[in-house]
């Protein structure tokens, strides 16, 4: 259609023609500025102090979409990893950062008795020398939560565990981690403190973590504990962003090789993950399932080199030297307790209650994709978080969480409903303004 023809042809539109077109992009206008008078993005700092809130003050929806849409900070590959000197956090690292109450939490998530959500496969697939499985859950509040099972052939415990405590061959093979830095170490029970930056994609600002870690050991099964910690000696700044919501735990233990010769020659890791990185989780979970399969395509080959420069005697570095200092413990008595008004603790990784409404999801999908492109992208990402949420709700009814469902008000399922028609509405309206400005 040409030019000329298109301007001539729009002078016989109607009133009424011209609403059908504009209405839904005004709807699109209105879920934007609500969009930016709701968005307080407090849940990145939800265990903080008051003196916290007051730092997270709420930014205005523009600043999101600059945050957003800023390319990464360049942070220098540096590491600090001598064991520093005694201060006054060092009885805190010995008792009160990571306790027996998380690895009680680690046990249970490990033995399914944690009383959580069903688990949903996302991915299965396997190599010569490793095999991978996945699977997804959604609490009703907070970020998506992940389990992984991998399985290495040829390899023990003790080597994987002091693989993924040595933060200085780390940064050899994880080209997302930029800088780490040991703050605090108790050489009695081995737990750790330490300051982790990670790049994140282009449109998103780097990521600071400040990390609380320990080790149990159930008779060469190994509890490993990783969480996010309120550490006020270290300040927070603007770039990177702190990530408080934090939680990445693993058991590892020797399993029977899948050779099926019944040697216990290959080693199981099975991880629980989750954090609140600072984005809408829907938009989150998109960018885990893209990505899942290449980010743990590079953990094999980087304990293959692992174990070449152990053997070829390179020394322990001091964070791979405090992973062999364990918390003894016997698994077997928690296997036997059965006291169901015990409250679980979870080390302040859940949040309260400050899940981001779907209409955030909708709105924010449909701004981004609008500020980002004009054809397939915008499309894709409108689509998607629709298809997304009506695939949610109705996946629940069908997996008989119908006890759940039934809970929910009517008018919260009308909401949703609406919410879903409205962002296909907005999307076909955005498609005819793309037509129409060819």
């Amino acid at each position: 259609m040409g030019l000329s023809s298109l301007f001539a042809e729009s002078h016989s539109l109607g009133y009424a023609d011209l609403l059908v077109f504009v209405a839904p992009l005004w709807i699109a206008v209105a879920v934007g500025v609500l969009v930016g008078w709701v968005w307080r993005p407090k849940w990145a700092y939800l265990t903080g102090d008051d003196d916290d809130d007051k730092l997270s003050s709420s930014p205005k929806f523009s600043t999101f979409l600059n945050n957003l849409l800023e390319l990464p900070t360049t942070i220098l590959r540096s590491n600090s990893h001598s064991l520093p000197s005694p201060c006054p956090e060092t009885e805190k690292v010995k008792s009160g950062f990571v306790t027996d109450d998380d690895f009680r939490h680690l046990w249970k998530l490990v033995e399914v008795k944690d009383g959580g959500p069903a688990w949903i496969q996302m991915m299965d697939r396997s190599t010569r020398t490793f095999s991978y499985q996945a699977w997804r859950r959604d609490p009703e509040n907070g970020p998506p939560q992940y389990r992984s099972r991998t399985v290495f052939e040829d390899t023990t415990p003790e080597m994987v565990r002091d693989f993924f405590w040595d933060d200085e061959f780390r940064s050899k093979w994880d080209d997302m981690l930029l800088y780490s830095s040991t703050l605090e170490a108790c050489k009695d029970t081995g737990t750790m403190v330490v300051q982790w930056v990670r790049k994140f994609p282009f449109f998103c600002s780097d990521r600071e973590y400040i990390i609380g870690r320990r080790i149990w050991d159930a008779g060469r099964v190994y509890y490993c504990v990783t969480k996010g910690v309120q550490y006020p000696s270290v300040p927070r700044q603007s770039k990177p962003r702190r990530v408080d919501l934090y939680y990445s735990s693993w058991c590892i233990r020797a399993v029977e090789s899948r050779r099926g010769d019944g040697e216990m020659t290959s080693c199981e890791v099975m991880l629980f993950h989750h954090e609140d990185m600072g984005i809408p989780w829907e938009i989150a979970k998109l960018g885990v399932r893209q990505g899942m399969w290449g980010a743990v395509k590079k953990i094999e080959p980087g304990l293959r080199a692992y174990h070449k420069a152990r053997a070829a005697g390179a020394g322990l570095s001091p964070s791979a030297e405090m992973a062999q200092i364990n918390t003894k413990v016997s698994a077997e008595r928690f296997m036997n307790e059965r006291d169901p008004t015990e409250e679980e603790v979870t080390g302040g990784e859940k949040p309260t209650g400050k899940n981001i409404p779907k209409i955030l999801v909708v709105g924010g999908a449909i701004a981004l994709a609008c500020t980002l492109d004009k054809g397939l992208l915008t499309k894709a990402v409108i689509f998607g978080v629709a298809r997304r949420l009506q695939s949610q709700n109705s996946l629940k009814l069908k997996r008989g969480r119908s006890d759940q469902v039934k809970q929910l008000p009517c008018r919260r399922q009308l909401k949703l409903a609406w919410l879903s028609t409205l962002s296909l509405a907005v999307c076909k309206a955005i498609h005819l303004l793309e037509m129409l400005s060819l």
